[in-house]
């Protein structure tokens, strides 16, 4: 007790002898704000004999002075800072903050505080409309929030030849808690000099269960005719898994993979006669939108069954014309490996078409 009260009393007097000879031990390095002293008591070492006491002394670290050139930031700059805050956008405040920084360099501290703040207000915001949304979803019934687009083309012509063509479909979507559901249908037909050269028609069903943010599970259920290419009905029942390698809404792909079940009956079969096959079902949904008014899409799947094979693409380019109406240019590709000998194995369709969404 007695040796703690001789190193407290010495401490003491080394502090009042450096505050009256003002010893300050300075440092290159400016710094914009001091930082408050420390002192530290240190214990006798082990060695020291008890007479010897008084080299116990006690170490004072004093902060270099404050840099005479820094300037605390100003309250006009961070009232500037503080309103970028209030449009709630990273980019608004990122602005503001890059002057700030080149005008007040010295005022990094409080910037940083002030950013830090800011990001915690738009994480914040964004989580609670991640909660509103998915209380929304999880209230709707089975009819609501469904989006979708109708497109229609079609021409008709007389004179040296007469020809006509029609060209519709129907495009339905839903975007649920853990489902999504999708539903298209498509009809093709022309007519030229009395020749068919085109008559077919599609209709698919595709209900999703996601099981994170990019794995899901599908089912498909598809009904298609064609008559050119040689049957007169097909029924697809499928199920697998689909990937989203990119889930950004200006580009989008999703891959799918799993078995099919394929039920045909070709033309000219008798009736009731049809044939049925297992298949391996791929398929690719690409979209690009390189700007709010242009978007490239492209629909692509493929059958492998024993002895045939079935490819099917549609690409698409549309353009905004003014509010809900797109101008749509596509080109419809399909491939039937297994046709009667007088049908050829390939069929394109070009369209142009109105696009109506809603």
């Amino acid at each position: 007790m007695k040796r703690l009260s001789r190193v407290l009393v010495l401490s003491a007097a080394l502090v009042g002898t450096a505050a009256g000879a003002q010893t300050v031990v300075t440092s290159s390095l400016a710094q914009p704000e001091p930082e408050i002293p420390l002192l530290w008591l240190a214990p006798p070492p082990a060695d020291v004999a008890p007479e010897d006491e008084r080299l116990a002394i006690a170490t004072l670290l004093i902060p270099p002075p404050p840099n005479p050139n820094a300037v605390a930031l100003p309250p006009a700059a961070r009232a500037l800072l503080e309103e970028a805050m209030q449009k709630g956008t990273p980019e608004s405040f990122a602005a503001v903050e890059k002057l700030a920084r080149d005008t007040y360099p010295a005022g990094g501290a409080q910037i940083d505080a002030l950013g830090a703040e800011n990001n915690a207000k738009i994480a914040e915001k964004k989580a609670a409309d991640a909660r509103t949304k998915a209380d929304a979803l999880a209230a709707a019934s089975f009819l609501d929030n469904w989006k979708g687009e109708v497109d229609l083309g079609g021409s008709y012509t007389t004179g040296n030849t007469d020809a006509i063509a029609i060209y519709g479909a129907l495009k339905l979507n839903k975007e649920g808690l853990r489902w999504r559901h999708a539903f298209t249908a498509r009809v093709d037909y022309s007519k030229s000099g009395g020749v068919l050269s085109t008559d077919k028609d599609t209709a698919a069903y595709q209900p999703q269960y996601k099981l994170n943010d990019r794995l899901y599970i599908y089912g498909l259920g598809q009904f298609d005719r064609d008559e050119i290419l040689g049957f007169s009905y097909r029924f697809t029942e499928s199920a697998g898994l689909g990937y989203t390698v990119l889930p950004g809404s200006a580009l989008h792909l999703d891959l799918e993979a799993g078995p099919a079940l394929r039920e045909t009956r070709y033309i000219g079969d008798l009736e009731g006669d049809r044939e049925t096959r297992f298949a391996g079902r791929g398929s690719v949904n690409f979209l690009w939108k390189p700007s709010p008014n242009i978007q490239l899409t492209e629909v692509a799947a493929i059958y492998v069954e024993t002895n045939n094979s079935n490819i099917t693409s549609t690409t698409a380019l549309d353009t905004k014309l003014f509010g809900p109406l797109k101008l749509r240019f596509s080109y419809n590709v399909t491939y039937e490996q297994d046709t009667p000998s007088e049908a050829k194995s390939l069929d394109t369709i070009t369209t142009a078409s109105i696009v109506y969404t809603f």
